[in-house]
């Protein structure tokens, strides 16, 4: 099978296409052929290790110290199945479906095997495969923590980071949970923010939103580069701070005593089959979609990675595989 492999951390000129064996499930697996597949800022970061100090050492040992493990990058996917193992039941050959890949990568390639208890949900009917692959990294997380904030009917939320894989599904959930949603982004991501819903848009290049009077029920951070003190200073009596990317250090420093029953709220998404399922349905009832940004072949994979470095892409950038 074609796939693109790293073997040492550096600049997207690492990716290279190779032929590896197609892998074959094992008993509780499924194969799946690869349709489409992402290239997000967490791949990138992988790519070339750009990783928070506090988190520097511990991820290097998980994913190599002085090479990558994982050689083949790949957060999340849409395909069909083409094989299964002998234990599985919950899914059959010519299954339409999408997953995340989680901790495992590996979806930059034409076929992969995942646990068949793994989050794989079958592809909205709705949605093409372009579509889905966008699905597992945004709509997971943004499903998970939105969750968590609790949000009622009328709660203004504000989004740090609103053009993203997270943010742009995070905008459609909030609006739907009845939410007044302002969207925080740069100049010329704000329309498509408008177009998914949001009620008000920052220009973070003109405008800090510390800096105003305006407070909110919810800050979603998902960039986290803000200071912890001022978000929680921005947000109302009782407010959620949603923090999706945050080093522990910088919390440790900013924040001494929440007031107010202010809560910080943190965690990692749960990628559940549940959850998966209810990303489904959301799109099924044409609450969710999907943005695209912009498409590539696969053997274009460094054009894509150097796109993403330079913070240019509004939600996903989707590369076929088929």
């Amino acid at each position: 099978m074609r796939a693109i492999v790293y073997r040492k951390y550096g600049s997207p000129d690492e990716l290279k296409l190779v032929e590896l064996p197609k892998p074959e499930p094992m008993d509780d697996e499924v194969s799946i052929k690869i349709h489409a597949t992402t290239v997000t800022m967490g791949d990138c970061e992988m790519r070339a290790f750009r990783m928070p100090a506090i988190v520097w050492l511990p991820v290097r040992f998980m994913f190599g110290l002085f090479r990558p493990k994982h050689k083949v990058l790949g957060q999340e996917l849409s395909g069909v199945v083409d094989a299964v193992g002998k234990d599985v039941t919950n899914f059959s050959i010519g299954d339409e479906v999408f997953a995340p890949t989680e901790m495992k990568l590996g979806a930059y390639a034409e076929y992969i095997c995942l646990p068949s208890d793994h989050a794989i949900a079958h592809k909205p009917k709705n949605m093409s495969f372009e579509e889905a692959a966008t699905l597992p990294t945004g709509g997971l997380n943004a499903l998970y923590f939105l969750r968590k904030a609790n949000i009622k009917q009328g709660d203004h939320v504000l989004i740090v980071g609103a053009a993203g894989s997270i943010g742009t599904y995070a905008i459609q959930l909030a609006k739907h949970y009845g939410a007044e949603v302002t969207a925080v982004d740069k100049t010329f991501k704000l329309d498509v923010l408008r177009k998914l819903g949001a009620d008000h848009v920052i220009d973070y290049t003109k405008e800090d939103f510390t800096e105003n009077k305006d407070t909110y029920d919810v800050i979603f951070d998902i960039v986290c580069k803000n200071k912890v003190k001022d978000c929680l200073a921005s947000m109302k009596e009782g407010g959620r701070l949603l923090a999706a990317n945050i080093e522990w250090s910088r919390l440790i420093r900013s924040v001494r005593k929440l007031d107010g029953g202010k809560r910080i709220l943190m965690g990692v998404a749960d990628y559940s089959v549940k959850d998966a399922e209810r990303l489904k349905a959301l799109v099924e009832e044409d609450v969710l979609r999907s943005v695209i940004d912009k498409r590539y072949p696969l053997h274009k994979m460094p054009d894509a990675h150097r796109y993403v470095d330079k913070d240019l892409k509004t939600g996903n950038v989707v590369i076929n595989i088929v």
